[in-house]
C-alpha cells in the first residue's frame, strides 16, 4: 500500500506566470504522440515517446542535469531523481528560441518537466506493452474529481522488467499521487508525491581496450555474470506547486521540492587491458549504500502591466537548495586475467566497507527579471541574479574543507520580427553550474566536482513558412571548463572548452495527414589548456560529436480511420573517445518504423503502437566515460496498447 509520510509532505507558498495561467484539460493516454505535439526538433518527450536531437542529458554537447538546469513547470527544481511519466506529463528542453521569454534561462539549456495535474473529470488510462527481448510492463493512471471543481486526485501505478542489449534485466515499480485543490477561483495548489524501485539489477562489464583501439565485437544480449553483483535503488520526489493570482496584475508561484536517490547495492563491473582477442583483466568494485538528497523550491512574483500596445512584465525571484550526499567506502576485487566470453563464478564474497565522504552544498539565489513586447515591433528582456554557494566536504580522516562563491550571473534577450513570418532573435547567458560527478573507472570515483562559470550566447532566425510550420536557425557559441581523466586517471579539470555551431529546427504539419519534425547540429568543440598546448590532450573534448540530424515522420493513412505511419532517422557522427583523440566511435545512422492505431475498444479510446527500432541492426558502441565502452541496442521491436477509460 501506497504511504505519504507527513514529515515528507513539503507546503509551499506561491507564485506564477507573466501571463495567468488557466487549467488545460489533460490529454489521455491515446492522444500521446511526440512528432505531433513537438514545437520544434530540440527535445520532446511525452509519455513513452522522446524525439529531438537533444535530451536531459545532452544539449550543445553538455548535460543540464548534471549541470543542475531542472525546472517543475518552470520553477526551480534541484533534480537527485528526475520525475517518472506518472507524475509527468511531458518534458521540453529549452534552448535557442524556446528560451525566448523564459525567466531565467542558464547556459546549456533547461529541461522543463510539466506536471501532470488532475483534471476535473473522471479518467483512467491503462497501458500494457514488452519488446521483443522479453521486456514487459503495466501502467495505470488515473483521475478523480472529489469536490465540485474544487479538488482532484490523481494516482498512478506501474511495474514491469527491462531488458537491455548487454544481456542484463532488472524490475521495477514505481507509484504516485497529486491532488489539485483550487479553494479559490484565484488559487490553486497542487502536491504531490512520486517513488520508483529498481531491482535484480545485474551490473555488465564496461570495455577498456588495452591501447588506442576500440573493443573487439562485443555479443549482444549474453550476460555472463556475476549474478549475485545485483544493481538495487530508491527514487522519490515529493512536493507542492501553488499558484496565487493576486491582483493588480500580480501572480504568486511557488515550488517546494524534496528529491532523493539512494543506492542500496551498486556494483562497478570492469573489463581492462582488453586485447583485440579478446583477453583482459577483470575488476569489479562494490559500494556500500549510498544516497543524494536534496531540498529545493522557488518563490516567484510577477507583475504583469499592459500599457496599449506594450506589455511588461517583472519578475522576483528567490530560489534555493539544500544537496547532501554520502558515497565513498567502496571495496574492489581483482578477479584476474579473464576472456570477454568467459563465464564469471566468483562466489559471493563478504563485503567489508570503509568510511564514507559526505559533501552538503547549500545555494540561494536572488533575481530580477523583466520582459517587454512591443506588437509588432519585437521584444527584449534582460535578468540580473546574485547567487551564494557554499559546499563543505567531509572525507574520511581528513580535516573537512569548504568552498564559496557569490558571482553575480545575467542574461539578455532580444527579438525582431520584419513581417512575413520572419523574426531574428539572440541571447547571452552568463551562469553559475555543477559539473557533475567523477565517473565509476576514475580514480576518485563518485567525487562531486566543483560549481563552475558558464556562459552562452547565441543568435538566430525563425521564419514561419505557414501558421504552423516553422523553420529555425540559430548559431551558438558555449564555454565551460572541461573535465575529464589526466594522466593519473583522475577525473578533473583538464582546461577549457568551447563549443560552436549552427543548429537547424523544421517542425510543423506539411499537409493535412503528414507531420514533420526534422533538425541537424553542426558544431566545432574545442578543447584549450595547458594540457592541449603540451600534447597530452586532444583538441576535441571527449563524447562531443561534430553533427547530429533528425528526421521524424507521422502520416495519417487516408485508407484506415485512425491508423497512421511514423518514421525516424538518426544520425550522429564520429565521438571522440579518449582524451588524447586517437580513437572514436565511428559515425552512424540508427533507422526505425513505426505504426499507431487509434480505435474503439469496448466503445472506449484505444491506441496499439508497435515499433522497429534500429531497423537495419546496425552495431554500435556507446561511451561509458572516456576510453570505456559498452554496446547499443540492436534491432528491436517494441508494442504496448493504451486505453482511456
Amino acid at each position: 500500500m501506497l504511504k505519504l509520510p507527513g514529515s515528507t509532505i513539503l507546503l509551499a507558498m506561491l507564485a506564477a506566470p507573466a501571463v495567468a495561467q488557466t487549467l488545460v484539460p489533460a490529454q489521455g493516454r491515446t492522444d500521446e504522440n511526440a512528432v505531433r505535439q513537438a514545437e520544434d526538433a530540440f527535445g520532446t518527450s511525452v509519455g513513452r515517446e522522446t524525439i529531438g536531437l537533444y535530451n536531459a542529458s545532452s544539449v550543445r554537447g553538455f548535460s543540464p542535469i548534471a549541470a543542475g538546469n531542472a525546472r517543475i513547470d518552470g520553477l526551480y527544481f534541484d533534480q537527485a531523481w528526475g520525475p517518472s511519466a506518472r507524475i509527468r506529463r511531458s518534458t521540453t528542453i529549452r534552448v535557442g528560441i524556446s528560451a525566448q521569454g523564459y525567466p531565467f534561462p542558464a547556459p546549456t539549456g533547461i529541461v522543463d518537466y510539466s506536471l501532470r495535474k488532475p483534471g476535473e473529470a473522471r479518467k483512467l488510462a491503462v497501458l500494457a506493452g514488452g519488446d521483443s527481448y522479453g521486456a514487459a510492463y503495466l501502467e495505470a493512471d488515473g483521475e478523480l474529481p472529489l469536490g465540485e471543481r474544487a479538488l482532484s486526485l490523481g494516482i498512478g501505478a506501474a511495474l514491469g522488467t527491462n531488458e537491455y542489449p548487454n544481456g542484463t534485466d532488472s524490475r521495477y515499480r514505481n507509484a504516485a499521487l497529486s491532488l489539485r485543490w483550487r479553494p479559490l477561483a484565484a488559487l490553486e495548489i497542487v502536491p504531490f508525491w512520486n517513488r520508483m524501485e529498481t531491482y535484480d539489477d545485474e551490473k555488465a562489464p564496461s570495455y577498456l581496450p588495452a591501447g588506442p583501439v576500440l573493443p573487439p565485437r562485443i555479443t549482444r544480449r549474453r550476460f555472463l555474470g556475476p549474478d549475485w553483483a545485483d544493481y538495487r535503488s530508491t527514487g522519490m520526489n515529493v512536493g507542492m506547486l501553488a499558484t496565487r493570482q493576486a491582483g493588480a496584475g500580480w501572480t504568486l508561484r511557488a515550488g517546494l521540492f524534496r528529491s532523493q536517490y539512494e543506492d542500496h547495492s551498486a556494483f562497478t563491473h570492469l573489463l581492462t587491458e582488453l586485447t583485440p582477442d579478446g583477453r583482459g583483466r577483470r575488476r569489479l568494485i562494490a559500494d556500500p549504500p549510498s544516497g543524494t538528497m536534496s531540498t529545493s523550491g522557488e518563490l516567484r512574483a510577477t507583475k504583469v502591466l499592459a500599457e496599449g500596445p506594450r506589455l511588461h512584465s517583472l519578475h522576483l525571484s528567490l530560489r534555493g537548495r539544500d544537496r547532501e550526499r554520502h558515497y565513498d567506502g567502496s571495496q574492489a576485487f581483482d578477479l584476474g586475467p579473464s576472456a570477454m566470453d568467459a563465464p564469471v563464478s566468483l562466489p559471493k564474497p563478504e563485503f567489508r566497507f570503509g568510511p564514507q565522504t559526505r559533501d552538503r552544498t547549500r545555494q540561494t539565489t536572488t533575481g530580477v527579471a523583466y520582459e517587454g513586447r512591443w506588437r509588432d515591433l519585437g521584444e527584449i528582456g534582460f535578468g540580473l541574479q546574485k547567487t551564494d554557494y557554499r559546499k563543505a566536504l567531509h572525507k574520511p580522516g581528513l580535516a573537512g574543507a569548504t568552498a564559496r562563491d557569490q558571482p553575480w550571473l545575467y542574461n539578455a534577450t532580444a527579438a525582431l520580427p520584419f513581417g512575413s513570418g520572419l523574426v531574428a532573435f539572440g541571447s547571452f547567458t552568463r551562469g553559475l553550474e555543477e559539473s557533475g560527478v567523477a565517473p565509476s573507472n576514475a580514480v576518485n570515483r563518485n567525487e562531486l566536482l566543483p560549481a563552475i562559470r558558464t556562459t552562452q550566447g547565441d543568435l538566430g532566425l525563425r521564419y514561419a513558412l505557414t501558421r504552423d510550420m516553422k523553420l529555425v536557425g540559430t548559431v551558438f557559441d558555449l564555454r565551460k571548463p572541461y573535465f575529464n581523466f589526466d594522466a593519473a586517471n583522475r577525473y578533473a579539470q583538464l582546461g577549457d572548452v568551447q563549443n560552436r555551431g549552427l543548429e537547424l529546427s523544421l517542425a510543423g504539419p506539411l499537409t493535412p495527414r503528414l507531420n514533420l519534425v526534422a533538425g541537424a547540429v553542426l558544431s566545432r568543440p574545442r578543447a584549450t589548456g595547458e594540457g592541449v598546448r603540451l600534447g597530452r590532450v586532444g583538441q576535441q573534448p571527449v563524447g562531443m560529436s561534430r553533427r547530429s540530424v533528425e528526421l521524424n515522420l507521422d502520416w495519417r493513412t487516408p485508407w484506415l480511420e485512425g491508423l497512421s505511419l511514423d518514421m525516424s532517422a538518426s544520425h550522429s557522427g564520429a565521438l571522440m573517445a579518449t582524451v588524447d583523440n586517437r580513437v572514436a566511435i565511428p559515425a552512424r545512422t540508427l533507422v526505425s518504423l513505426s505504426s499507431r492505431y487509434r480505435f474503439r475498444l469496448l466503445e472506449r479510446p484505444a491506441s496499439l503502437r508497435v515499433a522497429l527500432s534500429n531497423l537495419f541492426d546496425t552495431y554500435g558502441l556507446e561511451l561509458r566515460g572516456a576510453g570505456a565502452y559498452d554496446v547499443i541496442n540492436g534491432r528491436l521491436v517494441q508494442a504496448y496498447l493504451s486505453v482511456d477509460i
